[in-house]
């Protein structure tokens, strides 16, 4: 990473059970804690480990569980560039947008008790969202071009990311905006990046955005509570996520997988990356952290329809309802980067329509490495991924900790151990 953008990272940084057998343990490369799977998820261990040995990822864990429990987990490589300390499955990840499904998830709670109702309007609850303005463009002299938007922003359109909000990283409009006004970058936890203006009106089209921070603040409006409280106490707690949440321990912060860049050359450069400690606000678009393990029972619960182990945190028919398409005759399409050193421009499934859920990619076909039509899946921004095959009743999730998201390596690791865990499966 060069010192300018290093630099930049550095801002958003401090900003942005028992498995199946013991029979079948892979041999592990200096630094790797090897898988501990049964022999039909072998081909998974070897994809891992010659994703560590190639350098493809420092180090990596990847989890798989159906309604039966945990079917595979695997750790590979190092957590620690430093000490040199092992992946396991409590290593401690910055979710970024996985943070999103928590998000989502408070809100439905708030929805089932009726105390927010999913096609109210937003500035019901959050005043500040009454009069939106919609970036038109900019003047000669480079002055933004504002008008008011015609239509109200409802919950709906914040859950669905149909509401008009962007995020710079994939709006060369925004990124413009942010240039011209001095208005912060929305992970930098400071409430002045919710001045941001929309760039269509409600309803209009499916773009990804801060729409999701905006629930956060709805969430934290009807309840009462802040994110850390409300998620620790009706998410975290019942399901048992002892490792989840915004603020760091220190005990857990000594647990953090080192953050590494890609460079030009193909080489992963470790550098320094937190989110904010002492936010202004919770951001429920992308502040959290959490672990394979953590994160595997939230996916747990939302496979077995809203509970694990005697908790539940959702209705059968929320999730259900959580899973379906959401946004209609619109369809998700690729995003395009305005800003290449944290992301490469990306679709998850190029050549398909999809669609969006409430807080789900959905894949209206068969995906390319074994899920079925209809699952749903998400990332953060340094390359976490989970899918959710409703189907088929498999969850799957893969943790590293790269920018630019969306790397080719990572995501031809993620399609491999996607690819032989339904071999395995079958």
């Amino acid at each position: 990473m060069n010192p300018i953008t290093r630099r930049t990272m550095l801002q958003r940084g401090s900003m942005l059970g028992p498995i199946l057998a013991l029979d079948a343990i892979s041999p592990a490369l200096a630094g790797t804690t090897p898988a501990v799977s049964s022999r039909r998820f072998k081909a998974i261990d070897a994809a891992m480990l010659d994703g560590v040995s190639r350098k493809d990822v420092a180090g990596v864990v990847a989890m798989a569980a159906t309604p039966k429990g945990i079917v595979y987990e695997g750790t590979f490589g190092k957590a620690n560039a430093e000490t040199a300390a092992p992946m396991t499955t409590d290593t401690v990840f910055w979710l970024l947008s996985m943070t999103k499904a928590f998000t989502a998830t408070a809100c439905m709670q708030l929805i089932e008790q009726g105390r927010i109702g999913l096609d109210d309007e937003a500035a019901k609850y959050l005043p500040e969202l009454a009069s939106p303005q919609i970036l038109e463009g900019f003047a000669a002299d480079g002055t933004p071009r504002l008008r008011p938007a015609r239509r109200a922003i409802k919950v709906r359109h914040l859950l669905t990311h149909t509401s008009g909000y962007t995020y710079s990283i994939w709006s060369e409009a925004l990124t413009r905006y942010e240039q011209v006004t001095g208005m912060p970058d929305i992970a930098t936890c400071k409430n002045a990046a919710f001045t941001a203006p929309l760039e269509f009106e409600p309803g209009e089209r499916w773009e990804y955005g801060i729409s999701m921070d905006w629930v956060g603040k709805l969430v934290e409006a009807v309840s009462g509570q802040s994110l850390e409280v409300y998620f620790r106490e009706n998410i975290f707690a019942p399901l048992g996520m002892k490792d989840s949440g915004f603020l760091i321990g220190s005990k857990q912060k000594r647990r953090v997988a080192t953050f590494h860049s890609r460079r030009a050359d193909g080489g992963l450069e470790p550098a320094s990356f937190e989110m904010p400690q002492r936010p202004e606000f919770f951001m429920g678009g992308g502040g959290a952290f959490s672990t394979p393990r953590d994160y595997m029972a939230f996916l747990r619960a939302l496979l077995n329809g809203g509970a694990l182990g005697g908790a539940r945190i959702l209705r059968p028919e929320t999730v259900a309802m959580m899973m379906q398409n959401q946004i209609g005759e619109l369809n998700v399409h690729e995003m395009r980067s305005a800003q290449p050193p944290f992301s490469r421009s990306f679709d998850q499934f190029p050549g398909q329509p999809h669609k969006w859920g409430l807080s789900f990619d959905i894949n209206t076909q068969p995906g390319p490495n074994g899920r079925s039509a209809g699952s749903i899946s998400w990332a953060g921004l340094l390359n976490c991924y989970f899918w959710l095959d409703p189907v088929r009743h498999v969850t799957g999730a893969l943790f590293t900790q790269i920018m630019p998201f969306y790397d080719e390596r990572v995501v031809a690791l993620y399609g491999a151990f996607e690819r032989e865990l339904y071999a395995g499966l079958a």
